[in-house]
């Protein structure tokens, strides 16, 4: 997904869904590697739902030393974090029903978002999205994947243990 990202050093990057804070680390090495100076960094904006494993994420991120380069919010992901937008990258690790519009309208033209896409259950589709100058939006599929649902307002709806789309 990184690859697919096309990250490079001083990028401005969102990801929805911080889990244990792991793929956070992966990207901010790549977008304000530790040895670069700390004026070229880029910054990472992790948003993740579950209150336990955003702070789960933020202990990880502190104890792993990248604390300087990623940010842990605790939040509603599939509405993106517009107090830090627009963003050079946006990676979604949970599956969504549709591309979030928040989202793609957060992304900054020539950017790139890469988002599993689909119904919940064992096959989604991972898309990566262009933001062209015009503001006008490609999609690419990049093949088959399993996520787990993204929810939140614009994720899937998940009701008393039941899936409603």
């Amino acid at each position: 997904m990184n690859e697919a990202l096309e990250l490079d050093v001083g990028h401005k990057v969102l990801e929805v869904g911080s889990g244990s804070g792991w793929h956070a680390a992966t990207i901010a090495e790549i977008i304000a590697p530790s040895d670069a100076p700390r004026e070229v960094w880029g910054h990472v904006y992790t948003v993740e739902i579950i209150p336990e494993l955003a702070e789960f994420a933020r202990r990880n991120i502190e104890r792993a030393g990248y604390n300087d380069r990623v940010t842990v919010i605790c939040g509603d992901g599939s509405m993106g974090y517009p107090e830090e937008a627009p963003y050079d990258r946006i990676l979604v690790t949970a599956a969504a029903p549709d591309i979030p519009e928040p989202l793609k309208e957060q992304l900054k033209p020539g950017g790139v978002m890469v988002i599993p896409v689909g119904e919940i259950g064992f096959y989604q589709t991972l898309i990566r999205v262009r933001k062209l100058k015009d503001d006008r939006i490609i999609k690419e599929d990049l093949g088959g994947v399993a996520f787990v649902p993204l929810t939140g307002r614009y994720g899937h709806k998940i009701r008393r243990g039941w899936l409603s789309y």
